[in-house]
């Protein structure tokens, strides 16, 4: 007996046949062969190949005959999710547009507004910034100090319930827009003079849009443990996940007491909160010179702290508030762990510490004398500094932890901007070169999972932190043998080695090493 194939079944077997000999043929903008690829999740990698077109990764495997635009042979690389910075200034990116400092260091999406600042109104600065064009994909929190100061300016007081409101309305308006939740900045004016339950309310809206909640802490000295607390209750008034932002544990006396802060983390977490860290791999920290003088000193702003100063008995008391935080809290019990990054009338002070500021006064470098330096410091309009008041072994367990993230807290800059915390360049480099490679504090892919896949999962990013079919094609390629960071504290404004391209949305923004700025980053605004 003689079987034929029915006309309906051999037609269907020819559209088969076209169909695969089409995908087959079908030619990409991008392949990356021979990589060894880590999806983010921690898991081990695989040596494979992917196909990039249209922003996407569209497939995955052995994909030596495809056709491409280009080909990248990523043989002895490792190819990782592009990294996302959960804690990023961003305030000069209508600037310095191209990102470039963070883009050279991996990073595909970063996370500004942090520490209770932020731009304000949001719709109109993501618009703008979205037409001017940017290196990298951007997403917003809006800043608990920025809102706080629109409605109440510096004063050192609880809000009306109308002011409450107010401030209130503006969280909403922000999230509305795209923010992705709230950050607060409680060690910072006017911050500083709020009460938990202005910030409970306040993040009660935030989480109404399924927002999160990050916190520069109201102290993170001897203070710490009553700020993690307090972080925590808000998680749970507010119904809110918690990151707490580059967690640290700052001042000689403070040294070791990570291991309370991190069971703290882990005994809320067990009760079902959902509380997370970041952190950057350094042992110093950097902001304002301010941040030495008491928070009341300087309500009102400068021309009050200028009047206190004034007052021999005010100033006494801020002095000694001042010596108090150099001995205990970010001073590191030594002027010479204070060092100057950005004094603009004064720019011959920067790259030096305080005590070598002392000694150009012929001053003997006591704390005494350096808390009049303070003094001086923000009465000619302030300055920026790197504190080096913390212990390596916090900084390693802290990275440890299942929950911590990396966040640079790192400003966009360019070379000859000042004298930066070495982080603006270095922060992912340093964890994959020193902590991986080097000091074996972390595994290859345990640390691509802090830099991708978990801060993706804590956006709520579900097109990105992955590498698998369908996700977005943001990538970062980088030599694990060779990757680290240059910039150092006494040289910052040096671009890490090992990174040897970074994909944004399918573009290439590092070729073979080499920036291109083609600003092919999106503003991300949650939904």
């Amino acid at each position: 007996m003689i079987y034929k194939t029915p006309p309906l079944v051999s037609s269907m077997m020819l559209l088969v046949s076209v169909l695969i000999l089409s995908s087959c043929s079908e030619k990409y903008d991008l392949l990356i062969l021979n990589g060894t690829v880590y999806d983010g999740k921690g898991g081990e990698p695989v040596v494979t190949d992917i196909a990039i077109k249209d922003s996407m990764i569209v497939a995955m495997g052995d994909l030596d005959n495809a056709k491409a635009d280009r080909i990248i042979n990523a043989e002895g690389l490792a190819v990782s999710p592009g990294f996302i910075d959960m804690h990023a200034h961003l305030e000069p990116i209508m600037e310095l547009n191209s990102c470039e400092s963070h883009v050279r260091q991996g990073v595909t999406t970063a996370l500004g507004g942090p520490d209770g600042s932020s731009p304000y109104p949001m719709k109109a600065f993501m618009d703008s910034l979205q037409q001017k064009g940017i290196g990298m994909n951007a997403a917003f929190l809006v800043g608990h100090n920025t809102v706080r100061r629109n409605i109440m300016g510096l004063e050192n007081r609880a809000p009306t319930p109308e002011e409450l409101k107010a401030m209130e309305a503006e969280v909403d308006s922000a999230m509305k827009d795209g923010a992705y939740g709230i950050s607060t900045g409680l060690k910072y004016l006017p911050g500083a003079f709020s009460k938990v339950d202005e910030v409970i309310d306040l993040s009660k809206v935030a989480s109404k849009y399924g927002g999160i909640y990050t916190s520069h802490l109201r102290e993170e000295g001897l203070g710490l443990f009553d700020a993690v607390q307090e972080a925590i209750q808000i998680s749970k008034d507010a119904n809110i996940p918690v990151i707490l932002t580059h967690h640290k544990a700052i001042g000689k006396p403070m040294w070791g007491k990570s291991t309370r802060t991190l069971a703290m983390v882990d005994s809320a977490r067990a009760k079902g909160l959902d509380i997370k860290m970041d952190q950057y791999p350094y042992a110093a920290s950097y902001t304002s010179i301010s941040v030495l003088i008491p928070s009341w000193a300087r309500a009102g702003g400068q021309e009050d702290f200028k009047s206190r100063v004034e007052d021999p008995v005010l100033r006494d008391s801020i002095k000694n508030g001042i010596v108090f935080n150099i001995l205990n809290d970010r001073g590191g019990s030594d002027l010479d762990r204070i060092q100057f990054a950005k004094v603009e009338w004064a720019p011959e002070l920067e790259g030096k510490t305080l005590k070598y500021w002392c000694e150009q006064h012929n001053l003997e470098p006591s704390v005494e004398n350096g808390a009049d330096l303070v003094i001086k410091a923000q009465l000619n309009g302030g300055a920026s500094c790197v504190y080096h008041a913390m212990a390596e072994e916090d900084v390693e367990r802290i990275m440890k932890h299942p929950m911590t993230m990396i966040g640079s807290d790192g400003r966009l800059v360019e070379p000859g901007m000042g004298h930066p915390h070495p982080r603006w360049y270095g922060t992912f480099p340093r964890v994959l070169g020193l902590y991986v490679r080097e000091k074996h504090t972390l595994e290859l892919s345990e640390a691509i999972r802090k830099m991708t896949y978990l801060p993706a999962q804590s956006l709520n990013l579900t097109d990105r932190g992955l590498i698998k079919e369908g996700m977005k094609a943001d990538i970062t390629i980088f030599n694990p043998e060779t990757v680290i960071d240059k910039a150092t504290f006494e040289k910052p404004h040096q671009y890490s080695e090992g990174i040897e391209y970074v994909l944004v949305n399918g573009g290439l923004a590092v070729d073979e090493g080499e920036f291109k700025d083609i600003k092919s980053g999106k503003v991300l605004r949650k939904q």
